[in-house]
């Protein structure tokens, strides 16, 4: 498990969630589960990237917790979820349907959201029988389905064999990341952020990523080397839409627009000027707002559904409020950009 060094305190502390849960996923692998806001709101599900945990979502939770139900959950090895001896995208499929099953009724829809490798859980599950039966609509944030490591910008080398085997390793790497050091957070800025990016979004990154155990770093790492998960975004058959940082050096926009246009069913594809791979904590207003975009737009409350059958113009005005969220969000970013 990490060792949990993250902010304490201000916009990027991980709100206290209203309950904590264990799920347990197909080989026994024990997952941690929060649940924050009203217990009768739309639910809300987010799965984190590779050396995160659910304090990468706490804007995203702080905000949305208000009025839905969010729920958050460590994959395995990361945050306060144990490590496991089983890494694969398999893995990843198993356990959100395992925190699914622990934590929504029979036939309840929510909206999933995922970044980077909570992304790629996503597209892993897109056939299982429970992500079917509870998936109303997906958000895909700073993710890719296969060739990762050739893609991947984080040495300014040319691209081919040899950034490819030098990034691998590096990605690959057993080293420890030590203390967050001003080193640290530079490096880590230039890897994984945009060069805007302010001192405190480039802290709470920092402090999350280091708390991740180097074993559990490694061997992720020999999964996403070896992605491939085409299949999976073809079978994404919700309503789907993504999000993407023009400067994202880990995962480039290429990747972002090769998911558009397999994708069999997506509703809306963003990409952010001069964001970099961390856009939930980069840009949290807007991802925000796309997820209660998706939210308004493909789940309904009973008392929304009973305003629905009165009248189309209900659903109408909440769609309308919602996209013109993300069109302000937007353009304050690339005014600023």
């Amino acid at each position: 498990m990490s060792r949990l060094t993250h902010e304490a305190h201000g916009a990027y502390a991980p709100p206290v969630p209203a309950r904590e849960l264990i799920a347990h996923s197909a080989d026994g692998a024990r997952l941690h589960v929060e649940v924050h806001g009203p217990e009768d709101a739309p639910a809300v599900v987010l799965a984190h990237g590779w050396t995160c945990s659910t304090a990468f979502w706490a804007a995203q939770i702080r905000d949305l917790a208000a009025d839905h139900r969010v729920i958050a959950y460590d994959q395995r090895g990361h945050g306060r979820s144990p490590a496991s001896d089983t890494c694969s995208t398999e893995a990843l499929a198993d356990d959100l349907e395992a925190v699914l099953a622990a934590t929504l009724a029979p036939g309840e829809k929510a909206v999933l959201a995922g970044h980077s490798m909570g992304g790629m859980t996503l597209m892993a599950a897109s056939t299982r029988p429970r992500f079917r039966e509870h998936a109303a609509a997906a958000l895909l944030c700073s993710t890719g389905s296969t060739r990762l490591v050739e893609e991947s910008r984080v040495l300014p080398l040319r691209a081919g064999r040899l950034r490819t085997r030098v990034t691998g390793a590096v990605l690959g790497s057993r080293a420890p990341l030590g203390p967050v050091t001003p080193v640290a957070r530079r490096i880590l800025k230039y890897a994984t952020m945009g060069s805007g990016s302010s001192p405190v979004m480039v802290e709470a990154c920092a402090r999350i990523v280091h708390a991740c155990p180097r074993a559990v770093r490694h061997a992720w790492s020999a999964v996403l080397a070896t992605l491939d998960l085409e299949e999976g975004v073809r079978e994404l058959r919700v309503p789907t839409a993504v999000i993407a940082g023009t400067v994202d050096r880990l995962t480039p926009v290429v990747h972002a627009r090769a998911l558009v246009a397999a994708l069999p069913n997506c509703v809306g594809s963003t990409e952010l000027p001069g964001l970099g791979h961390m856009t939930p904590v980069e840009a949290p207003e807007l991802v925000t707002a796309r997820i209660r975009e998706l939210v308004s737009t493909y789940t309904r409350t009973a008392e929304t559904q009973k305003a629905v059958e009165s009248g189309e113009i209900v659903v109408e005005h909440a769609e309308i409020a919602a996209v013109t969220a993300v069109t302000a969000v937007t353009a304050e970013i690339e005014e600023g950009a």
